[in-house]
């Protein structure tokens, strides 16, 4: 089938079986050869295929309704409602969106960037379809790591003691970016293992069934296995929940996955249905990774597979902090690493393998993640938790109300703060500044290069004084190769260049320090630039240095609750009069692309710093 000529999935409930394997099998085919051109997500979606397939053949989308959780794993249900010819602009700048977009289709009743939101989103879509008396399906497609997250169980919890009809299919890999863990992950691996034994039994039935004697030994044996399996199916935590399970079932057999989705269809109360994937299913390399390497990827050769770049000069911000957190822990038994699900993205793996006692892989969990390194601390360890700066956000409250207010000491490391390009308005990690500071005892910092991330996180460590949390962003940074043991100065900020004829103090943090000074010694821009490493506390002997000439506040974050925020708050009280002017994203959420664009678009870029710059000199030279 020519794929980039369907338009609407109604085409499918006139093939036959045959012809919806074929059709399957050319969807997988088109996936991979365009992500291994373009990047993205790839193997969720390669493993979803046929389950996609089986549900637009069952169901009537747009009028029957799919969430797919977290999203990313929408591009099969992107190709059968029209929008496979936009595949070679995916996830970029005014291309295709790598997630369910409500303003791309019709066919996405649902957006999310983050796991384990559809069930809760797909009852509150039942309960107003219900309210309004009309009629159709609400289906949520998660992950059996998703299922796993609190958001997912409390939605579970309220589902199944309502009067509303929503199905729930569980796509189960036995994979998020990394391996699952907890008690309802070994749950499914038992689940997994009795389907395993099904698919032998019925090998078995076969055999026995040929004889007379055969049959006796089979009958006596059922009995036996029927006492069995009610107990099982008394016991799975869906029943708790007072919900039906049904499964598992192969996700890979497109009839198989029609029978069950037309039973649940014909229901008229909530159901789960269990289905066995295989992520990366269709290339090899993907489906023998366990390690998520290609959960994500950027372009690659089909026949190579996707290659480790090795690089001395740089690493990934990432493997900087973890390598000096492995060498700390080196030489200090007290330092405990927490990940929620992310071993792999934060770079963690030396330590997870070195260090197994003190690492603590806690599923896509962030809330536990934030209170579990709390009780670390209480009892007088000292964690450091890794997380992404768009996830951070779910643990906000446990970080206020059970690291901050009870003043315990750690370090949070925020990754992937700053715009992240093609991932878009759920993954840019632009909020958290101004989330986290106005929590009262929490220290904000912002390396500029690694030596810089190894002191603060030194100081951390060393003065165990404050919960820190230390921001650095998707770039990479110049590799020292070496470590050092010294700290800075709590709050203190640094003057980097100052420029002998300066007319304007240029105040910024992280990446973008480097970045300005380069731009200024190559244009001989008349600025001083400061270096605000610890965004909270604020350097205020700085503050009041530099305010006798016209200050520009650089950021690429949300200009709300930003360092400028913090800056002139300190200057009002103060009664400090200075002359401020701001550079940051405005109050609005930033599109997907690659950051070159997005600087531009949001006005954030360094040539728009500099147009700012000769804005004031032009002032200053008129007055």
């Amino acid at each position: 089938m020519e794929i980039k000529k369907i338009e609407n999935p109604r085409f499918l409930k006139q093939l036959n079986i045959t012809e919806l394997n074929q059709l399957s099998q050319d969807i997988r085919d088109f996936l991979i050869e365009n992500i291994s051109q373009t990047g993205g997500h790839f193997s969720s979606n390669l493993g979803i295929v046929e389950l996609t397939v089986a549900l637009h053949y069952v169901f009537d989308s747009p009028d029957d309704k799919f969430l797919f959780d977290v999203g990313h794993q929408s591009y099969a249900h992107k190709i059968l409602t029209g929008r496979a010819s936009q595949f070679p602009m995916l996830k970029k700048y005014g291309g295709l969106c790598g997630f369910q977009n409500r303003q791309e289709s019709i066919y996405d009743p649902w957006e999310a960037g983050h796991s384990s939101t559809t069930i809760s989103g797909a009852t509150g879509l039942a309960l107003a379809r219900d309210l309004k008396k009309e009629k159709f399906e609400v289906v949520s497609v998660i992950g059996d790591a998703a299922l796993m997250s609190g958001e997912s169980l409390e939605a579970l919890n309220f589902l199944g003691g309502i009067d509303t009809k929503v199905i729930v299919i569980l796509n189960d890999n036995n994979m998020s970016i990394s391996r699952n863990v907890g008690g309802l992950s070994n749950f499914l691996s038992d689940v997994r293992m009795s389907y395993q034994y099904n698919q032998a039994k019925n090998n078995y039935t076969e055999i026995l069934s040929q004889s007379p004697m055969g049959q006796k030994i089979f009958d006596v044996t059922k009995k036996v296995k029927d006492k069995v399996k009610k107990k099982i199916l008394l016991d799975t935590p869906f029943s708790q929940f007072d919900l039906d399970y049904i499964g598992p079932i192969d996700g890979h057999n497109i009839a198989e996955l029609i029978r069950a989705l037309e039973t649940v269809k014909s229901l008229d109360h909530s159901v789960v249905l269990h289905v066995l994937t295989k992520k990366g299913k269709g290339y090899k390399p993907a489906e023998k990774d366990h390690s998520g390497v290609y959960h994500s990827v950027a372009p690659f050769d089909i026949s190579k597979g996707v290659q480790k770049v090795v690089d001395d000069e740089k690493h990934s911000w990432s493997q900087s902090v973890s390598d000096h957190i492995e060498y700390l822990m080196s030489k200090n038994d007290d330092i405990c690493v927490i990940t929620p699900a992310m071993i792999t993205g934060s770079c963690l793996q030396n330590i997870f393998k070195k260090y197994p006692e003190r690492s603590f892989d806690v599923g896509i969990a962030e809330e536990h993640a934030m209170t579990l390194a709390a009780g670390l601390s209480q009892g007088g360890e000292f964690p450091f938790l890794s997380v992404y700066s768009s996830f951070f956000q779910r643990a906000y409250d446990q970080l206020n109300h059970d690291i901050a207010r009870m003043h315990l000491p750690c370090l949070i490391g925020i990754d992937r703060a700053g715009l992240v390009g093609g991932d878009g308005a759920t993954h840019h990690g632009v909020f958290d500044i101004g989330l986290i500071a106005p929590i009262p005892g929490v220290v904000i910092m912002a390396p500029k290069d690694e030596v810089e991330a190894q002191k603060l996180i030194n100081t951390a460590y060393y003065n165990k004084d404050y919960p820190y949390v230390m921001r650095y962003s998707k770039n990479k940074v110049l590799n020292t190769h070496q470590h050092t043991d010294d700290t800075i100065k709590l709050g203190q900020w640094e003057l980097i260049k100052e420029a002998n004829d300066a007319m304007i103090n240029v105040v910024t943090y992280g990446d973008n320090v480097n970045a300005v000074v380069e731009m200024a010694e190559a244009d001989h821009l008349p600025i001083n630039i400061i270096n605000a490493r610890f965004i909270k506390p604020v350097d205020t002997e700085m503050l009041e240095r530099i305010s006798d000439k016209p200050i520009i506040v650089y950021e690429t974050d949300l200009i709300n609750g930003s360092l400028g925020s913090i800056m002139s708050l300190y200057y009002e009280k103060n009664h400090i009069d200075v002359d401020m002017s701001f550079i940051g994203i405005e109050d609005h959420y930033v599109t997907f692309g690659d950051n070159e664009s997005l600087y531009k678009q949001e006005h954030i870029s360094l040539n728009d710093l500099k147009n700012k710059i000769e804005e004031i000199k032009h002032e200053k030279r008129k007055n």
